[in-house]
């Protein structure tokens, strides 16, 4: 099976000269697909973009920790294991070597909280699972660790 996807990015920073130097333009661009809110988009500040605007590295950071958090449920429906929350802090690291760069890591750190304490054993071993269906993970080609928490709901 083959899905596609399908959206538009279009550049808003013209101010007037284009291109004609570094600091002659904004870096802001608008991200859009149908039926979506639109995204704001922009460079990360190091390279003279919009700090309140979502930078690349932010989106794929989010899409690494996203793809996880769904497989991740998928994968305890599965085991019989119940999630009733699940937050994530995930941090990235961008390598720079002159005009380019990389990322050379990833490390998700999802706190997970389960129904019952006999859940907790097999919902940190989910997390295993969870990264290798992740069709992000998969399609990205630097390590993706995972630091999880399991705690039981209370009351």
């Amino acid at each position: 099976m083959e899905l596609r996807y399908q959206l538009s990015v279009t550049w808003q920073g013209n101010r007037g000269p284009g291109t004609t130097g570094h600091r002659a333009y904004d870096r802001d661009v608008l991200v859009q697909a149908a039926g979506k809110p639109d995204l704001l988009g922009s460079a990360d500040p190091t390279f003279r973009g919009d700090a309140s605007r979502w930078n690349p590295e932010e989106l794929l950071l989010a899409a690494l920790a996203q793809c996880h958090l769904l497989s991740y449920l998928y994968s305890a429906v599965r085991a019989g294991v119940v999630v009733t929350a699940y937050r994530d802090s995930p941090v990235g690291v961008l390598e720079q070597v002159g005009q380019g760069g990389r990322f050379i890591s990833a490390v998700l750190r999802p706190e997970v909280v389960v129904a019952a304490a006999n859940q907790v054993d097999t919902a940190l071993r989910l997390h295993t699972e969870a990264g290798q269906n992740c069709f992000i993970a998969a399609s990205v080609n630097f390590p993706i660790t995972h630091q999880p928490t399991v705690s039981v709901a209370t009351g």
